[in-house]
């Protein structure tokens, strides 16, 4: 299968921009910028005004060309090392947002019982004063950290600093505890460092790819999309892992359709073929790891041959791939992935995945893991924030010492009246997450909901944690506000600013004119030392040299390159114990857990059930797109991956529509089925986001798989919430 294929692996949606700014509706905004604030134009008709994206949280560079104050198209910002040029199917429709009708307009106040969704308007004032009315009560009875936010995106930026000021530390992000936080967890205890965001992989540079259960071409995060396909197109080999063929494993020069929950056992055999063959990178091991004789004992009862009955991978299929890793490295990249809570074992999968690259010696070399350039741009100067006055929220319940930001399963939890909680959490500030998609077993949010004296959400669409607000704060999107400087640590460093390209639509406000209002009224104004956020903006840009006004002209400021690899000039430094690579980790140990990663059998499905699985389409970021009619005129519902053969026995055809019933009896909408080849036939797959109920959005497609995400295990390391643990049959 040749792996040489053209750069077009861009949806092209630029052209439906035109078409979804026809959806605005009228409404007086009170903000009247003059047109030259916001940039400079191009001719007299159409202005372009630079930006960065939050379709999803990668932050790609935008220029969005702007007529008699409407957006007519958005393209990616040539300039922007993010981007380059280029956006992804979700970027080109970011108007979709702007323009969707649904949006929240005005504040709201709740009016009946808490999740009934019903509401009235009311005055900004009204709902601010109300706001820190209800925060100041809880501090006064129950102290600051007994309120908790919880956040998604870059607009909580100045919300986060609000938090901390009025003197919480329960603040966490779902993707934390949800996604990605296992991985930064078992790559920080092996090499001493995070693997960031964006990711430092070097994936153009790649000889060998090896992508396990990470869907590039699914997963569309622009520029390691570019990458991938720069990667493929200069003849580098792929391994895609995965239960189901995805749109990588089409490119795949091996795809290995493993049996889920195996991985672990797959990549001990991996190193097991490289250190019985002699194929790791040897000087690069005896340098810079610790732990290597250790290592060597423990995987030697992981043959291919004992492997293979685990995984359903042949002994020889694991050999092939183990040996071309040899033969291609150290530009061999074992893909750390992104949401990575699978099984509750995920930080010992990630410090697999981890080890593994450090025995093809890729941490720091071209073609495996940069270090990103550093860039330090100062912060305003603050009043220290308020100490902790409770032991961390999330913790209180069960300790995870090594979770080194704050658990949103654990701040749920915390919401339970519990005999050892020192503090009962007793009000939810939501921004920007609907914890219903976010969080899993949805039924215990809506329990812990009503346990809350008080619930603020921030958001620009109704979603269903609006319904359960006592006040709705509605947000301007991204491509209306100002949010903080965004300060890139990639290969190139830069500067990226986020100005607004149009007027605040309706009655909404960014996120930093809230903070700044909700500080006056909670006494805590010091923390927002600046008359307006331009103020803001250029006290951070001074120390730099950098005029705000050039920056609104030009949106980014790219520095020069510094060394990326050791080759380079990097000087290698591993900030574990040990201070080297710890293949052994010695810390594990010593709280109680494995040194090295250990198989654990995650079992099989009941008799008639099926693993349940789920991802993201290329067009589409989890939920919080779904209801974006540019986007939905490419895909607007979700669909169930079924095997052949088991739709044949249950005598399910092909878009036939069908529920979902998992273990503990939640049932789904109706969603159809997708019955192909392409997926194992002991798990079932659908992507997520699709399935609303909100009564405010128009799009209720599809199905939830948060419906049946009613169990997880929890990983003991930092307390992430394996996800991949619920089974489902067919309701037809």
């Amino acid at each position: 299968m040749s792996n040489h294929f053209n750069r077009r692996q861009f949806i092209k949606i630029a052209g439906m921009g035109s078409a979804a700014a026809g959806l605005a509706a009228s409404g007086m905004n009170p903000w009247g910028w003059p047109a030259n604030a916001l940039a400079g134009s191009l001719g007299s008709d159409v202005q372009v005004i630079p930006t960065f994206c939050e379709l999803c949280f990668w932050k790609c560079g935008i220029n969005a060309k702007v007529r008699d104050g409407k957006i007519i198209k958005l393209e990616g910002h040539p300039k922007h090392p993010l981007s380059n040029g280029r956006l992804c199917p979700r970027g080109n429709g970011g108007t979709g947002l702007t323009y969707d009708p649904d949006r929240l307009k005005k504040p709201l106040m709740r009016v009946q019982k808490r999740g009934e969704d019903v509401f009235r308007e009311v005055s900004w004032e009204d709902a601010l004063d109300f706001t820190a009315e209800k925060m100041l009560d809880i501090k006064a009875k129950h102290t600051a950290d007994c309120l908790a936010l919880f956040n998604h995106g870059y607009g909580a930026t100045f919300i986060k600093t609000l938090l901390m000021a009025y003197g919480t530390h329960s603040i966490a992000a779902p993707s934390y505890a949800q996604c990605r936080g296992p991985r930064e967890v078992g790559f920080e205890l092996t090499f001493g460092e995070e693997v960031l965001s964006p990711e430092r992989t070097d994936i153009k540079n790649s000889r060998m790819l090896v992508l396990i259960g990470s869907h590039l071409g699914e997963n569309m995060h622009n520029t390691q999309v570019q990458e991938f396909a720069d990667a493929m197109a200069n003849g580098a080999k792929l391994v895609v892992v995965d239960p189901r063929h995805s749109v990588a494993a089409g490119k795949a020069d091996w795809y290995l359709p493993i049996k889920p929950g195996t991985d672990i056992a797959l990549l001990l055999a991996w190193m097991n073929v490289l250190i019985s063959e002699e194929l790791y990178d040897k000087e690069y091991v005896e340098q810079h790891t610790y732990g290597f004789e250790q290592l060597k004992q423990h995987v030697k009862s992981y043959t291919p041959e004992k492997v293979w009955k685990i995984t359903g991978i042949r002994p020889a299929l694991i050999r092939a791939t183990a040996r071309e890793m040899g033969h291609q490295k150290p530009a061999v990249l074992i893909h750390p992935g992104r949401h990575v809570t699978w099984y509750g074992d995920d930080t010992q999968r990630s410090r697999a995945i981890a080890i593994l690259n450090a025995l093809v010696g890729s941490w720091g070399r071209k073609g495996g893991f940069f270090y990103p350039g550093e860039l330090d741009v100062p912060m305003p100067e603050l009043p220290k924030f308020p100490p902790m006055t409770k032991k961390r929220a999330d913790l209180q319940l069960k300790d995870y010492p090594l979770a080194f930001s704050t658990l949103a399963s654990g701040l749920c939890d915390a919401t339970f009246p519990a005999p050892q909680a020192e503090c009962q959490l007793k009000g939810w500030f939501v921004y920007g997450t609907n914890l219903f998609f976010s969080l899993p077993k949805p039924e215990q949010t809506r329990e812990a909901l009503q346990h809350l004296e008080f619930v603020a959400v921030s958001d620009v669409l109704p979603m269903e944690i609006v319904g359960w607000a006592d006040v709705v704060l509605p947000d301007a999107t991204y491509l209306e506000r100002y949010d903080d400087l965004h300060v890139g640590h990639y290969r190139d460093p830069f500067i990226a600013l986020r100005q607004p390209v149009i007027e605040p639509l309706y009655d909404t406000r960014p996120p930093w004119w809230v903070s700044k209002e909700l500080a006056k009224r909670l006494d805590v104004a010091d923390y927002f030392p600046w008359d307006n956020i331009e103020d803001y903006l250029q006290q951070r840009l001074t120390p730099m040299g950098i005029k705000l006004s050039d920056l609104k002209k030009d949106g980014v400021k790219v520095f020069p390159r510094q060394a990326l690899y050791f080759e380079d000039g990097v000087q290698p430094e591993f900030y574990t114990d040990s201070g080297k690579i710890e293949l052994y980790s010695a810390k594990l140990a010593s709280y109680g857990h494995d040194p090295i990663p250990v198989f654990t059998d995650h079992g099989d499905p009941p008799e008639g059930y099926f693993r349940l699985l789920f991802g993201r389409a290329p067009v589409h970021t989890f939920g919080r797109t779904t209801n974006n009619r540019v986007l939905n005129r490419v895909i607007d519902t979700n669909h169930v991956w079924i095997n052949r053969r088991i739709a044949e026995q249950w005598g399910i055809k092909n878009g036939q529509m069908i529920r979902l019933q998992n273990q503990d009896g939640a049932i789904t909408n109706e969603i159809a089925a997708k019955v192909t080849e392409r997926i194992r036939h002991d798990c079932v797959y659908m992507t997520h986001g699709f399935g609303h109920k909100a009564k405010g959005l128009t799009n209720k497609k599809g199905a939830s798989d948060s419906d049946l995400i009613t169990r997880y295990n929890t990983d003991p390391i930092m307390g992430g919430t394996g996800m991949n643990v619920n089974f489902v049959t067919f309701v037809v």
